[in-house]
């Protein structure tokens, strides 16, 4: 079943654009374009306004993505059942945390002896990247760390647990000497920490969005030494004595040298399995998700 043709058009809706769909198909623009004036000529009408170097969908384009998208949705679908046949199948997961990837390399030896011939596709990436990745079904499942589960419906989310946020800090820190286990309020992060380089990690990240509110919350100015996605080297750097920053309790490694504090008010962030949207789940799909939701 070739929906090839198909996806060239709701590419084209989806870019608005003929130069990006053509780059994102890796056809040239002058192909892509005469395919589209050929169908057009075909339907008798216009797909797409034309204005600016901006295509949007006319009434009639907007019939032609909506039936497009439920063909490649029956096709992923009746392959999937096929592929489920004798249990063969792909599953594409993105992880957004170590949590995440400490959680499959337990999980997926015993799945892999019980299904031999699924290929399971690991992406490592950050929350925003997957969280469009899923939006745009180009990847089957993530394993994340989230503060909201909006933008999905809640149908595409199994919260896995609330994860405790904590404060890690040097233990050659002064706090550390006078407070080696007291939970750590607002008021003293702000008293005690407001003149060392609090490390953030990268803008769309739970824990960026959980610094960020308690900095605020603190009234603190910033004295910022680095933005990173890398938790490993920001813990290291905290060993170090080079700053403080929110780590996760799943991330709290290192204890010899890095002192953990729970906050008080305590924060978390939840960490979830979220579906794509049309993801049909058949025997392999289905085993792999109830071994993730059944994992803490």
């Amino acid at each position: 079943m070739d929906t090839k043709y198909l996806n060239y058009i709701l590419t084209i809706a989806k870019k608005q654009n003929m130069t990006k769909a053509a780059e994102e198909l890796y056809v040239s623009q002058s192909s892509l374009s005469q395919y589209l004036s050929k169908l057009e000529n075909e339907i008798g009408t216009p797909l797409f306004y034309r204005s600016k170097g901006s295509l949007t969908l006319t009434p009639a384009g907007q019939l032609y993505i909506k039936a497009a998208e439920q063909v490649v949705q029956i096709k992923d679908q009746l392959y999937r059942s096929i592929q489920n046949l004798d249990n063969r199948g792909h599953i594409t997961i993105g992880v957004t945390s170590q949590f995440g990837l400490k959680m499959l390399t337990e999980l997926i030896p015993p799945f892999k002896a019980e299904y031999p011939d699924v290929t399971i596709e690991i992406s490592e990436t950050n929350v925003p990247t997957l969280t469009k990745m899923l939006q745009e079904e180009n990847i089957d499942c993530g394993i994340m760390a989230l503060n909201i589960i909006e933008p999905f419906s809640p149908n595409q989310v199994d919260v896995l647990r609330q994860e405790e946020v904590f404060l890690a800090i040097p233990k050659t820190h002064p706090y550390y000497q006078k407070n080696p286990e007291r939970p750590v309020t607002i008021q003293d992060f702000s008293e005690n920490f407001s003149e060392d380089n609090v490390l953030l990690a990268k803008k769309g990240s739970t824990l960026r969005f959980l610094t960020d509110q308690l900095i605020e919350e603190a009234h603190i100015m910033l004295s910022t030494i680095c933005e990173t996605n890398s938790v490993t080297a920001t813990r290291s750097m905290v060993a170090m004595g080079i700053g403080v920053t929110l780590i996760g309790e799943s991330c709290a490694k290192d204890r010899e040298h890095i002192a953990y504090y729970p906050l008080d008010p305590p924060i978390y962030r939840l960490n979830a399995f979220v579906r794509r949207k049309n993801w049909t789940m058949n025997g392999p799909e289905n085993h792999l998700r109830e071994r993730i939701v059944g994992y803490f």
